[in-house]
C-alpha cells in the first residue's frame, strides 16, 4: 500500500461553519481570510468581465446556498464567511463594544439596548446570538412578512447597529486579529419584536426646542444655574458630539446632586428633556445620564475641598 500525499484544505472548518449557515436558509459569500472585509474586487474596480459581465456584482448578489459553490471557495482558501442578511430575511442587531475613543462613562451596546428594552417596558428578547469577536453581540431576528429592513446606525441608541437589506455579518466560526465569532445562543432567530420594527420604521424629527426649566425651589440657585446652563448647551449641541456633551454636562452638574443640591431625579428629567431635544435616542440619553451621575456621585469631592 503506497503512502498518499496528505491535502491540507486549512477551509475545511470554515466550510463547515459556511454549509451550517446555508442549511439554514441564509446564502452567504467569502469574507477575507482572517478579516470581515468581502473577498473579490470592490465596485469602482470591477472589470466587467466574468460574472460582472452583465454589471457588478455585489456580495450580497453573490451570496448563495449552493453546496458545490460553497465547496469551490471554501476550499480554495481559508475564507471568512459573510451571511447576506438581507436575502436570509434577516434584521440583526448589532450590539458593539466600546471604541478606544469613547469617553469613559459612555454605555457599550449591550447596556444601551437593554436600557433600550426597559424604557419599552420589555425583556431583553432571546434569540439566535452570537459573540463577535471583539466581544460585542450579534441578536438574530427573521423579518416581518413583505418586509425589507435597511441597515442603521445608531438609530436604537449607542453603539446598537442593525444589518438588514444591503448589509451582511460576520457569520460564527470566523476569526480575525481580535478573536473568534461564536454561537451563544444556538435557537432559530425568532420574528423581530413589533415595538422594534416600530422603532426601527417610525420617521424620526426631533424637535429642536429647549430643555425644560427647572423649577426655583428644587435645589439651590447655584445649582440651578448650572443645570440650566448645561442642559441648555445640550440641547443645541450639534450632531456627532450630541452624547459626549450630554456625558460631559450632566457629569459637570453632578457634583450638585452629590451634594444634595439638587434631587437626582430632577436632574434626569432635565437632561432627558435636552437630548431628546437634541436628537439622541431616549434609550441613548437615558443610559449615558445613568452612568453619567452614577460617576459623579462615585467620584465628587466634598463640598469644603470643592470649594
Amino acid at each position: 500500500m503506497s503512502d498518499l500525499p496528505s491535502i491540507d484544505l486549512p477551509g475545511l472548518g470554515l466550510l463547515a461553519h459556511a454549509m451550517a449557515a446555508a442549511e439554514r436558509g441564509w446564502p452567504v459569500f467569502p469574507l477575507r481570510p482572517g478579516d470581515k472585509r468581502p473577498a473579490g474586487h470592490a465596485e469602482r474596480r470591477c472589470p466587467g468581465t466574468g460574472r460582472c459581465t452583465d454589471g457588478h456584482r455585489t456580495p450580497e448578489q453573490r451570496a448563495t446556498t449552493d453546496p458545490d459553490l460553497l465547496v469551490a471557495a471554501w476550499t480554495h482558501a481559508p475564507y471568512n464567511i459573510g451571511i447576506a442578511t438581507g436575502p436570509s430575511g434577516l434584521l440583526v442587531v448589532d450590539l458593539d463594544t466600546l471604541k478606544d475613543n469613547d469617553e469613559k462613562g459612555t454605555p457599550d451596546g449591550v447596556t444601551s439596548f437593554e436600557a433600550l428594552c426597559e424604557r419599552a417596558g420589555h425583556a431583553v428578547p432571546l434569540t439566535h446570538r452570537v459573540r463577535t469577536a471583539r466581544g460585542g453581540m450579534h441578536l438574530y431576528f427573521t423579518q416581518p412578512d413583505g418586509a425589507r429592513l435597511p441597515n442603521s446606525a445608531g438609530r436604537l441608541g449607542r453603539h446598537i447597529d442593525t444589518r438588514g437589506w444591503g448589509g451582511y455579518v460576520v457569520a460564527p466560526g470566523s476569526r480575525t486579529p481580535h478573536g473568534s465569532y461564536e454561537i451563544l445562543d444556538g435557537r432559530p432567530p425568532v420574528p423581530l419584536p413589533d415595538w422594534l420594527h416600530t422603532a426601527l420604521t417610525t420617521p424620526t424629527t426631533p424637535a429642536r426646542t429647549s430643555a425644560p426649566a427647572v423649577l426655583t425651589g428644587k435645589g439651590t440657585r447655584a445649582a440651578e444655574v448650572a443645570l440650566e446652563r448645561e442642559t441648555a448647551t445640550v440641547a443645541a449641541s450639534p450632531e456627532g458630539g450630541r452624547n459626549a456633551q450630554l456625558l460631559a454636562s450632566t457629569r459637570a452638574v453632578g457634583r450638585f446632586v452629590a451634594w444634595g443640591d439638587i434631587p437626582r431625579h430632577v436632574a434626569e428629567q432635565a437632561f432627558q428633556g435636552a437630548g431628546e431635544a437634541a436628537g439622541l435616542t431616549t434609550a441613548e440619553c437615558r443610559a449615558t445620564i445613568r452612568s453619567a451621575l452614577d460617576w459623579s456621585i462615585r467620584t465628587a469631592r466634598p463640598r469644603p475641598a470643592a470649594a
